[in-house]
Order: structure tokens, then sequence, then C-alpha cells
């Protein structure tokens, strides 16, 4: 087992990029989302037949890892495999397919997750080697796309884990001055690693051979959403912690649900626990009103005022500059009969935008008709605040 599972991640490494690549080019000199041709077909089959063979030996030794981090490496390798059938759209492959939708069943049930390719198979579960960690294509726009989304992940983790540890210190706590001025830091270095992505990545590029790889695809008879940077439980712990979105809000409750089995298995008890947490600005409140703001309680309360305008900006920064003209603009020039199958998460472009803008509105407690935000609860605390001896 362990040799064939070596198989596939060396091809997966060197011929499997070459014929994406080879793919990627030709369709990019024709500005289009997928050709046809003889060359091309045959290119096409031999993604689908080469990486179905290897697979099968896989299937073949009757046994899957018995580590959980082994397993989860392995569901991204077949993953790999299956968003590239499905990007060149040689989903009719018969056999080879089957055999790697069997294994990603049985390695998706054993772990508690979506059985295709998600975002952290490409970021932190993603060892490299000599440098280089698996990609589909060599085009530098890819490793610029993962690179730019892997690196705010990682500071989004870090705000998290800074902010849960919080609650059981208290808001006043001296030590919690220091986590919220970590916080804070980290979405900075969000922010700062979106506006990197918007300089650095090519909008034709990344609409025409780097988002297709990101789509739906079948596992068996069952469809099931595209790969999305941000699955991934921090950003929603922020959320929470923070008091900005509520677990009792059907639409939060929505986004949490739907994201649930496609985070990283480690993620999933994070998820549960954020929804349960007192949030941190009620902390803030239920102090600040007992009394006077007091020496301590004044200047963690102001930065953590700082921490959500800090989110507000990194997630603004994310929906306006890179969302918008990545994916909503291109997508007004793309074939009528491209249109439906643009985003990665399954809806179609305008429902999806609109979810996206609405969350958007709610890290950045911003009131708008129909929807009420934080900002009344934030403001409140400000007033508190400033009102001490």
């Amino acid at each position: 087992m362990e040799a064939a599972i070596n198989e596939l991640d060396r091809w997966l490494r060197h011929e499997f990029v070459d014929l994406n690549t080879e793919l990627e080019e030709a369709y990019f000199a024709a500005r289009s989302e997928i050709l046809d041709g003889p060359d091309l077909e045959k290119t096409k089959r031999a993604i689908l037949e080469d990486g179905g063979t290897l697979i099968a030996r896989i299937v073949g030794t009757g046994r899957i890892p018995a580590d959980a981090r082994e397993r989860y490496r392995l569901l991204g390798a077949v993953g790999f495999y299956l968003a590239a059938c499905r990007r060149h759209e040689v989903e009719s492959g018969g056999e080879p397919l089957a055999t790697a939708w069997s294994l990603a069943n049985r390695l998706g049930s054993s772990l508690g997750v979506a059985p295709r390719f998600v975002f952290a198979h490409q970021s932190i579960h993603n060892p490299a080697v000599r440098g280089t960690f698996l990609t589909f294509t060599s085009l530098r726009d890819e490793e610029v796309f993962i690179r730019g989304n892997a690196l705010p992940v990682l500071a989004y983790q870090r705000a998290a884990d800074a902010l849960r540890r919080i609650p059981p210190m208290g808001v006043s706590s001296p030590m919690a001055t220091y986590l919220f001025d970590q916080a804070r830091a980290a979405l900075d270095d969000v922010l700062r690693f979106n506006r990197t992505l918007g300089d650095e990545l090519d909008p034709d590029r990344f609409f025409l051979n780097i988002r297709p790889y990101f789509k739906t695809y079948r596992v068996g008879a069952v469809e099931y959403r595209g790969a999305n940077a941000g699955d991934f439980a921090a950003i929603n712990e922020i959320d929470l912690l923070l008091g900005l979105c509520d677990a009792a809000d059907p639409f939060y409750q929505h986004v949490l649900a739907e994201k649930y089995p496609y985070v990283p298995p480690e993620d999933q008890g994070r998820l549960r626990a954020a929804a349960l947490a007192e949030p941190l600005l009620a902390a803030f409140l239920r102090e600040a009103a007992a009394g006077s703001a007091g020496e301590r309680l004044r200047p963690n309360g102001e930065l953590f005022l700082e921490v959500c305008r800090a989110h507000a900006a990194a997630y603004t920064y994310h929906h306006h500059r890179l969302v918008k003209p990545f994916l909503e603009r291109p997508a007004e020039d793309a074939l009528p009969d491209r249109r439906e199958d643009i985003t990665a998460s399954g809806p179609p472009l305008d429902v999806v935008i609109g979810g996206l803008a609405r969350l958007s509105d709610l890290r950045a407690a911003r009131d708008r008709p129909g929807l009420t935000t934080a900002r009344a609860s934030l403001d409140r605390l400000r007033a508190l605040l400033a009102t001490g001896p």
C-alpha cells in the first residue's frame, strides 16, 4: 500500500503537472476555458487513465492508512485526480473514475469529511518535497494563488488561537491585553497578504486556468461543491468570538452547516465550540455596564474594537478587491453556456456574491435595510468605555 501511494504522489508531482500545464497553455492561447481536439483529447485521456491505474493499485491492496493524517493526505491526492478530470471534462471515464470514487468515499467516511479535494489539501496538508508542494500545473499564477490564500489562512488561525484563549481569563485580564494585540497583528497580516495576492495574481490566468480546478465534482452519484479557500474554522471562530456574527442567526447557521464537511477534521470541533462560546463583545458589555470601565478594561476594550476593525478591513478588501475583480467581473464575459458553472460553491454566481456581501456587512458591522448587525452593541461599548474615571 505504501509503495502504491508513493507512486501516485510521484506521478502527481511530475507527469500530472506536465499534462495539465500543456492543456492550460492551449486553453489560454485560445482564450477559452476548455477546448477539444485529437491531441488535446489524448492528453486528457492520459490524465484519466494513468491516474486511474495508480489509484487502482492502491485500492487493490485492500487497505487504507491507519493514521488519520495519512488518510486525509491520500484523500487529497485522489481529489487532485478527480478535480483534474472534472476540469478537463473527462468525467465519463468508466472504471478509472468508479475506482477513485470508491476510494474517496471510503477515506471520507473514515474521517467524517466530504470525500473530495478541498483547499486544505493544497495548503496546510500538502507536504513540500525539495521546496515544491503539490499543484495542478506549473503555472506561476497557481503558485501565487495557493500561497496568497494559504498565508491568510495561517494568519486567521493565529488570530483565532489568540482570541480563543481569552474567555477563560476574562476580558479585563492583563494577560488578555497581549492576546488582543496578537489577534490585531494577525488580522493586519491577513489584509497585507490579500493586498499582495491582488497585486500579483493575473485575473485572466486565474479565471481561465486556476478557477476551473475548484469546481463542483461528482463522487459516485453525489455532486459535492467545489474547494474554497475559506474552508477552515478560524474565520468563523473570529466572527463568533468577537460577537460580530450570531450562531443563532439562520443565515449564519447555514454558513456553518454548509462548511462543516469541507473543513479539515481537526477544525470540526473548533466550529462546534465557537458556536457555544460567549462572545467577547457580550463579556465586555456585561463588565463595563457593571460600573466603572476600570484601569484594565478600557485599554482591553479599545484593543478589542481595533481587532473588530482589522477583521472588517481584511474581509472587506477580500470581497471588493479579490472576489469582484477576479470572479464577478470576468464572469460577465463568459459564454452563456458557461455562466451557470462559474462558482466553486454550486449556486448561481449572483446568489454566491449576495451571500458573501451579507457576510462582509456582518463582519464590518454595517447595518443596511433588511440586515441588523452588531453595530449598536459596538457603539454601546464605545460609550461605556468612554465613561471611566
